[in-house]
């Protein structure tokens, strides 16, 4: 336990803190899930935001943001144009 007055004041920021980041890495970690599982441009948005907003305030670092955005607009064009080649198949199928 702390003795000085300053480090049981440090104690009570650092839970306190660790609640807010815990919310908002919880919050990061669900858009980035729904944007790489249902890939559309909303989510992408969304996901974009919360990496920035997460970076800006030192949640993480900005490197691995910008890799994380990175790697997710990557992997939505092939998102997309695997859904398109889906609905082709069934349009010819259905013919």
């Amino acid at each position: 336990m702390p003795l000085t007055k300053s480090a049981i004041k440090k104690m009570r920021q650092d839970k306190a803190r660790e609640k807010v980041n815990r919310v908002k890495k919880t919050m990061l970690k669900k858009a980035l899930k729904l944007a790489s599982t249902e890939a559309n441009s909303k989510n992408l948005s969304s996901a974009f935001s919360a990496l920035d907003k997460a970076a800006k305030i030192g949640l993480i670092p900005k490197g691995r943001a910008d890799r994380k955005k990175s790697r997710l607009s990557k992997a939505v064009p092939l998102a997309q144009s695997k859904t398109k080649i889906v609905k082709k198949v069934t349009k010819k199928n259905k013919k």
